[in-house]
């Protein structure tokens, strides 16, 4: 193996080894650091002895996606077509009873914004790389500030392509520049959460928004391991095992949670020696055994100080599904003993309203969202929701559902007196 590649293995085999260190500490233990890497931030802080805060502000987020933000079949793509856009957005979220909007700023290795790192998305411009001729995410921030929403830069870290989409990668995105950091699988291209160039890059993205934009969190979404295929990181694996030796490695398994848990908390770090103002949050599927099959170690992240300071599970359930029902979800999440720097959101499925989904369940009641609201806020854990997605909002199939829920919403704002902003 030449130094070139043998250097980031070593290193990444401190930062994976400190990872495994940190789990293994009793609950009033702070890990003591070992080496230079961020893994030893991740302590376990008392969660026992002093149970989780609510917010002083309670979360009512709404989750906006690039699809919602796709000015791509617009006939006029400029900025004040996008701004306009956005300030729909923003004022139909707020007259709903939300203020927070969570926007999709990077879905595929690019940026709806001025990067170093990424190229820019063809969401807005309808390619990969073409510069639309403004900064979305900086009109973003400015709609948020004047009406007085605060905004978490959605990004999602390891994905570069699915299902053709983009049709075409640009010249300047990451991967084609060298494809080394990324591989390819049936269902798309993603960056290798083994290779520390490709942990970097995601961190490099993360920190250049903290730094030059005005937003309130960065958010994850659930995409980790995009397969448990052993061929997707065996060259990696083998490297570890060799640089370690087999009688002192890891599972690959755990090898794996190590790599994503090595990510989450030099993300952490890295975000509050910038600022202490912006949160960093994560959003991972509801079934919390399901996160397992992705090596997403929520247990962790709830339970250890310096992973996250927000987590919000996707319970995509109605009250009666039979698979899972939202209540039972939300008692496995609130039941872990979370730590009290990390706040518990809930994330509610807008977008099953009135629907066929779970076996027909949400066709039940038009009371289901306001009902599991109602169950979310009413737990001592949880500090808010969020909502997926804008669409739901105009949805007319779901304009009942989205009604209750914003007036089970407004019977709760008696200490935020919100009021409505006529769209101009």
């Amino acid at each position: 193996m030449s130094v070139k590649k043998l250097a980031p293995v070593i290193v990444s085999a401190v930062l994976l080894i400190t990872a495994l260190v940190a789990r293994a500490y009793s609950m009033k233990n702070e890990v003591k650091p070992t080496s230079t890497a961020t893994v030893d931030t991740a302590t376990i802080d008392s969660a026992v002895d002093e149970q989780p805060k609510k917010a002083e502000k309670e979360m009512r987020g709404v989750w906006v996606s690039y699809i919602e933000l796709d000015m791509q079949n617009e006939t006029d793509k400029s900025e004040a077509s996008f701004r306009g856009k956005f300030k729909n957005i923003a004022i139909n979220s707020k007259n709903a009873g939300f203020n927070t909007l969570i926007v999709q700023v990077r879905p595929f290795c690019d940026a709806l914004y001025d990067s170093k790192f990424f190229p820019y998305s063809h969401i807005l411009s309808g390619e990969q790389g073409v510069n639309p001729g403004y900064d979305a995410l900086e009109v973003m921030c400015e709609v948020c500030s004047q009406l007085d929403l605060d905004i978490h830069a959605w990004v999602n870290p390891y994905r570069i392509s699915t299902d053709s989409t983009p049709q075409a990668l640009s010249e300047t995105n990451p991967y084609v520049i060298d494809n080394e950091i990324g591989e390819e699988t049936e269902n798309g291209i993603f960056l290798n959460p083994a290779n520390k160039m490709a942990r970097n890059l995601i961190i490099d993205g993360v920190t250049e928004i903290v730094r030059n934009y005005d937003v309130d969190g960065i958010q994850f979404d659930d995409y980790f391991y995009p397969t448990q295929d052993s061929d997707f990181d065996d060259t990696e694996y083998a490297d570890y095992v060799e640089t370690v030796g087999e009688m002192n490695c890891m599972s690959v398994d755990n090898w794996r949670i190590a790599n994503v848990n090595t990510l989450i908390c030099d993300t952490y770090r890295a975000i509050h020696k910038i600022s202490d103002d912006v949160e960093f949050g994560i959003s991972p599927q509801g079934n919390i055994d399901n996160n397992a099959q992705i090596y997403a170690d929520v247990k962790s992240w709830c339970i250890c100080k310096g992973f996250v300071d927000y987590i919000c599970p996707q319970l995509y359930y109605s009250l009666d599904n039979p698979a899972l029902t939202f209540e039972d979800s939300l008692t496995a999440w609130s039941e872990l003993d979370i730590n009290k720097s990390v706040k518990l959101y809930v994330g509610l499925a807008g977008y099953k309203a009135n629907s066929d989904a779970d076996e027909g369940t949400w066709l039940y009641s038009n009371n289901i969202l306001a009902d599991e609201y109602k169950t979310a806020v009413n737990n001592e854990k949880v500090s808010g929701i969020m909502l997926y997605s804008y669409s739901a909002l105009k949805d007319e199939n779901a304009s009942t559902e989205i009604a209750n829920l914003t007036k089970a919403m407004s019977n709760n704002l008696d200490a935020e007196n919100q009021t409505t902003v006529p769209i101009q």
